[in-house]
């Protein structure tokens, strides 16, 4: 199976994705060079690994990195509306700690409006946000991330570390997923 086949067309170039990591990561350094605290990229599993790795390469500052594995879709592409939280931080330092949440994309914004307030009540020093993808047209609840790459139409999108059924993961852009291939 080709999935290149598969794609509508690219959305987000890799050359685009390169330039704009550089950019996110620049504006990190800038923003926590003078912190006190250690920092940590959060990296939301699985989506997000692929846009984390690339940050790290391009930050200059100090940073530790942990995972964290949360659900708010089904088997299906629409979110359930609630949270599940598969894989947790668990961390006895987070009052000497900066999170910064990777995350790939926001959709309804539940997932991360959650995340921060959860990190929050575990007694975080502080609790940002990054994403690649914003889609602001889909949001149920009030949030704006404080470091964003993109912000995109309400289409399906795949690539770079975004999945459907676990597969376009690799691709090394953002692309529009055909329409056939999830509603088969």
């Amino acid at each position: 199976m080709i999935l290149n086949n598969d794609i509508e067309r690219i959305l987000v170039s890799e050359a685009e994705i390169e330039e704009t990591v550089k950019r996110i990561s620049a504006e990190i350094d800038r923003d926590y060079a003078n912190s006190t605290k250690k920092l940590l990229l959060l990296c939301i599993l699985k989506g997000s690994v692929v846009f984390m790795g690339d940050l790290m390469k391009h930050i200059t500052i100090p940073v530790e990195i942990d995972f964290m594995k949360v659900s708010s879709y089904g088997a299906s592409t629409k979110t359930s509306g609630s949270v599940n939280i598969i894989l947790d931080l668990l961390r006895k330092d987070l009052p000497d700690t900066d999170i910064l949440i990777i995350e790939d994309i926001i959709d309804s914004g539940r997932t991360l409006s959650y995340l921060v307030n959860y990190l929050t009540l575990k007694g975080a020093h502080s609790v940002r946000t990054c994403t690649l993808l914003d889609k602001p047209e889909r949001r149920e609840v009030e949030f704006t991330p404080d470091y964003c790459g993109f912000t995109i139409p309400d289409e399906f999108v795949v690539g770079y570390g975004l999945d459907y059924a676990e597969q376009y993961r690799a691709l090394p852009y953002v692309g529009i997923l055909k329409p056939n291939v999830y509603t088969k």
